[in-house]
């Protein structure tokens, strides 16, 4: 009995044990057009920079449905979930005329798998 309490005690510590996310830094991204979308007040263009490739066009969809229910401010900080990553980046809006870009630039992504990659420019 004693030795069913102990291993049930050592498997709940393992199960609940916080272990911390590896993080590591990447210099290198995509850069590009992701999104074009026109709507009834002109065409929107969302551009992502510094981008990791296999989330880049479900980051750039979740842009522009943020930019439409007004989530997004200009020169802000901003988190978009996404299935397989949240990001965090920074968000840049100009307009002229019927032409609205949006660019994100990558600062860090959260993988679900734990890995935190954090965007530090070449020296």
């Amino acid at each position: 009995m004693k030795k069913l309490i102990l291993s049930l005690s050592i498997l709940t510590c393992f199960a609940f044990s916080n272990e911390e996310p590896k993080v590591t830094t990447y210099n290198y991204g995509h850069n590009g057009m992701e999104y074009v979308a026109r709507n009834k007040n002109g065409t929107v263009i969302i551009s992502t920079f510094n981008s990791k490739f296999t989330i880049r066009q479900e980051i750039a969809t979740r842009i522009y449905e943020m930019y439409l229910d007004r989530k997004l401010e200009n020169n802000k900080t901003v988190t978009v979930f996404g299935s397989e990553a949240d990001v965090t980046g920074k968000c840049v809006i100009k307009k002229k005329d019927n032409l609205t870009t949006v660019d994100f630039y990558y600062e860090s992504v959260q993988w679900c798998s734990g890995l935190k990659e954090i965007y530090q420019k070449k020296s």
